[in-house]
C-alpha cells in the first residue's frame, strides 16, 4: 500500500486521539466513584432491611403490649364484678367464700399480667428507638448516596466535553486520510490493543519498543516515501518522520 508522507503523519495524529479517547472512556469507567456509589448503596439497601425488620418488630411489640394490657383488663373487670357481688350482700356464704378466693388468684394473676405489661413496654420503648436510629442512618445514607452520585455525574460531565472536542478534532483528520489507510489502520487498531500506527523513532518501533539492525534499518531507509511499512515484530502500520533518521 501506498500513501502520502503527510497522509502517514497523519495516522500518528490520528492514532494520538484514538488513544486519548481510550485513555478518556476507561477514566470514566474506573472512577472511584462507582466502588463508592457500589458501597454506599449497599449499605443503603442492609439498613432499608434493617428499618423493615425493626418496623415489623415494634409492630409485633405494639400488638403484644395491647394483648397484655387487654388481658390485665379484663382480670380487673372479673375481679371489679366480683368485688360488686360480694358488696351486695346476696351472695351464700359458700358463694362469697368462692369469690373472695378467686379474687385473691385474680389479685396474683393481676400482678404477673402487669409485670409482662411493664417488661413489654421496656421491649417497646427500645424497638421504638431502633426504628428512629435506623430510619436516621438510612436517611444519612440516602444523601450519601445522592453525594457519590453527583460526583460521578460532575466527573462524567468534564469528561463528555474531553471527549466532544477530541471527537471533533480526530474527525477532522479522519476526514481527509485516505480510505484504504483508515481501513488498514483501523483494523490494525483493533487486532493491537489499541494501537495500529506507530512511529519510526531512530531505529525503534515506538509500538513496540523492538529496536531493528542495521541490516533492517537500511532496508526500511531504501523504501519509497509513500510506502507504507509495517514492523515485522508487531505488524503495526510504521510511520517515519523527520526525527526516524531515514
Amino acid at each position: 500500500m501506498n500513501a502520502a508522507p503527510a497522509d502517514q503523519i497523519r495516522l500518528l495524529d490520528l492514532q494520538a486521539l484514538d488513544s486519548r479517547l481510550d485513555q478518556l472512556a476507561h477514566r470514566r469507567r474506573t472512577l472511584p466513584e462507582h466502588a463508592e456509589i457500589d458501597k454506599a448503596t449497599a449499605d443503603h439497601n442492609a439498613l432499608k432491611d434493617l428499618v423493615v425488620a425493626a418496623q415489623a418488630q415494634l409492630g409485633d411489640t405494639t400488638r403484644e403490649q395491647a394483648k397484655a394490657e387487654a388481658d390485665v383488663e379484663q382480670v380487673r373487670s372479673r375481679a371489679a364484678r366480683n368485688q360488686q357481688r360480694m358488696d351486695s350482700g346476696a351472695v351464700s356464704p359458700k358463694d362469697l367464700e368462692n369469690l373472695q378466693h378467686e379474687n385473691a388468684s385474680l389479685a396474683k394473676r393481676q400482678g404477673d399480667l402487669e409485670d409482662i405489661v411493664l417488661e413489654v413496654m421496656e421491649r417497646l420503648e427500645s424497638a421504638q428507638t431502633r426504628v428512629v436510629e435506623l430510619t436516621a442512618r438510612l436517611e444519612h445514607s440516602s444523601v450519601v448516596v445522592a453525594e457519590a452520585e453527583g460526583r460521578r455525574d460532575a466527573e462524567f460531565a468534564e469528561i463528555d466535553g474531553q471527549v466532544e472536542k477530541v471527537r471533533r478534532d480526530r474527525e477532522a483528520i479522519a476526514h481527509i486520510i485516505p480510505a484504504d489507510l483508515m481501513k488498514s489502520y483501523l483494523r490494525l487498531r483493533e487486532q493491537q490493543g489499541g494501537v495500529g500506527a506507530a512511529r519510526l523513532y531512530q531505529r525503534r518501533c515506538e509500538g513496540c519498543r523492538t529496536e531493528f539492525s542495521i541490516t533492517e534499518f537500511n532496508a526500511i531507509k531504501a523504501e519509497p516515501a509513500d510506502k507504507v511499512l509495517r514492523c515485522e515484530n508487531c505488524g503495526r502500520i510504521l510511520v517515519r518522520t523527520g526525527e526516524s533518521g531515514v
